[in-house]
């Protein structure tokens, strides 16, 4: 029982590595934007915009208060231990073993899975783009087969998705459905990642550029075509005009399309083996991006609902380019433009991730949990070749038979559990000695602050809404009843950390990352717990099976 618990010591000095160091600070800050503004500006924000009305900003504010927060947690690890792995590395050393094999396992859930999503959104705006320019690929070839079949069975209103199984070959009874443009950019992808670090930084930083600029343009031309009554429209049942019209429960049943759109800041930890002075570049290079990731997506939002009615954007993947329609602005060329930019955007998403994957079964293999040829460094490239084509393959394979909706949530999930668990782990760390030119979490004693800042909140929340209180424990309500149980068992945990902090003198930044990023958590489903629980038994059988018998650090443990 001991082994499972086992901590790993890294060394702060040890930043030896068979990778090639080629990242600066802005390097960093770029692949951040990279992945953090793609597929959740370009795709996912018109879902969370039909969900949570023009009160979604609330949980973008929300979401990167708590990504903000757990960014320093990241941080503060980063500036400790200089190496590949990023939470799965963190939680090696505070946690030990079993727990930082089932961090790995989400990551690389996170990773994979979220790329899966991000290549089909990739597809939509490919697909979207050709045509806007009189281009057409059957509608067979554009989707996936689970997603048509989905259509026909639900009574979809979705006539591409309808006839694509209408109008699809036949080998045998099986219809030929396959989402090509997603399976051929998921092989280029992998294809540039293998090739090497430096290709991938040049071929990014010029992308990220150009996303840039445009979606500046957006806001610049959108803000022209804002009527302001759309940010206050009725509620459907009370025919009152609100923020929110959907309720605080609307807003936050959007937490997997809004955190999708920030889950991209962590996979920057990985490339630790990969960048000049670490301990100084990285947390830097994070903060930043996330900053400037967070203003650009609250500017978004507010184009968003300013221009279009919030109850347009159901079933609509390519927001951005949506509000340009001529049903709503009527500016065709801003639409062709998004369009195009979508496309480069959605790939620089894709790159971070397909880097961040190979990474994570690299560090893990040389810890012995993963085979060895996970860790093969390719001697002309210096990347993790055989993890990468791995990598390739783990997201190609499920675009052939999963869907959208279910890879979003499962992504986000994931993710969220992971950050508690960085957070967390931060609290366990012994205190450092300061060295000059790194980064330090500053220490402050949350003893007081946190008990005050949480009743004090809660107070302020239910003099708001205090309805949502009386009713609190009706969870069998259809509506609102999940979110409300969820809610009960966020407040009786953060009291648990409330005495906790008074008792331990827990350092209030972590702990404050960690309360945010478990709020998110409430906004989940049964359903995604229920997904999500699998996926660890899985890994759980997997560690069992493999990991505990070959662990290095577990061979050391039975020596002594």
């Amino acid at each position: 029982m001991n082994q499972l618990f086992r901590r790993k010591n890294y060394s702060a000095t040890d930043t030896s590595t068979n990778l090639l160091r080629v990242l600066g600070v802005w390097d960093i800050v770029f692949f951040g934007i990279a992945a953090i503004i793609g597929a959740g500006s370009f795709s996912s924000l018109g879902e969370a915009v039909f969900r949570g009305g023009p009160g979604v900003i609330l949980l973008y504010l929300i979401c990167g208060f708590a990504c903000g927060f757990t960014a320093l947690c990241y941080a503060e690890f980063a500036s400790r231990i200089p190496t590949a792995g990023s939470a799965y590395t963190y939680a090696y050393a505070s946690f030990g073993e079993l727990i930082a094999w089932i961090i790995g396992w989400a990551l690389i859930m996170e990773y994979s899975f979220g790329n899966i999503y991000v290549a089909f959104s990739w597809s939509d705006y490919f697909t979207s783009f050709l045509h806007r320019i009189g281009m057409h690929i059957p509608d067979y070839l554009t989707c996936s087969y689970t997603e048509a079949k989905k259509a026909v069975m639900n009574g979809s209103e979705n006539k591409e998705l309808l006839n694509a199984w209408k109008s699809a070959p036949l080998i045998r009874n099986l219809k030929v459905i396959v989402d090509l443009p997603a399976l051929v950019i998921n092989g280029l992808i992998t294809w540039l990642c293998y090739v090497g670090v430096k290709e991938s930084k040049n071929f990014n930083n010029s992308l990220v550029i150009l996303k840039l600029a445009v979606i500046v343009l957006v806001i610049l031309v959108g803000f022209s075509y804002i009527n302001t009554e759309n940010w206050t429209p009725l509620n459907p049942e009370t025919h009152v005009a609100s923020f929110m019209p959907n309720g605080f429960a609307g807003v936050m049943s959007a937490v997997s399309g809004v955190f999708f759109a920030y889950i991209g800041f962590d996979a920057l930890s990985v490339l630790s083996e990969e960048t000049k002075d670490p301990q100084k570049t990285l947390p830097k290079g994070m903060i930043i991006s996330l900053v400037l990731c967070t203003i650009i997506y609250i500017a978004l939002t507010l184009v968003l609902t300013g221009m279009v009615d919030y109850r347009k954007f159901d079933g609509i993947g390519d927001p951005l380019s949506f509000i340009f329609e001529k049903s709503n602005a009527n500016v065709a060329w801003m639409e062709l433009v998004v369009s195009f930019v979508a496309i480069v955007a959605i790939t620089t998403v894709l790159l971070v991730f397909q880097m961040g994957q190979p990474r994570i079964w690299y560090a893990m293999s040389r810890d012995g949990l993963m085979p060895e040829k996970f860790k093969t460094v390719h001697p002309k490239y210096k990347t993790p070749s055989f993890a990468t084509i791995v990598t390739g393959i783990a997201v190609g394979v499920p675009i052939l038979f999963t869907d959208k909706t279910f890879i979003l949530d499962f992504t986000s999930i994931g993710t969220i559990f992971a950050f508690v668990l960085v957070c967390a782990g931060v609290l366990m760390l012994p205190a450092k000695e300061k060295i000059k030119g790194r980064f330090h979490l500053p220490y402050i004693n949350g003893k007081i602050i946190f008990p005050v800042i949480f009743i004090g909140g809660l107070i302020a929340f239910y003099m708001w809404q205090p309805e949502f209180f009386q009713n609190l424990m009706d969870w069998k309500d259809p509506k609102e009843g999940e979110f409300r149980a969820s809610i009960f068992v966020f407040i009786i945990v953060n009291l648990i950390l409330c005495l906790f902090a008074f008792i331990k003198n827990f350092s209030l930044i972590p702990l404050i990352g960690l309360s945010s990023c478990l709020y998110l958590l409430t906004g989940m489903s049964h359903e995604n717990w229920f997904w999500f629980g699998l996926w660890f038994a899985l890994g759980l059988v997997i560690y069992f099976c493999y990991g505990y018998r070959n662990s290095k650090l577990g061979k050391e443990f039975q020596k002594d």
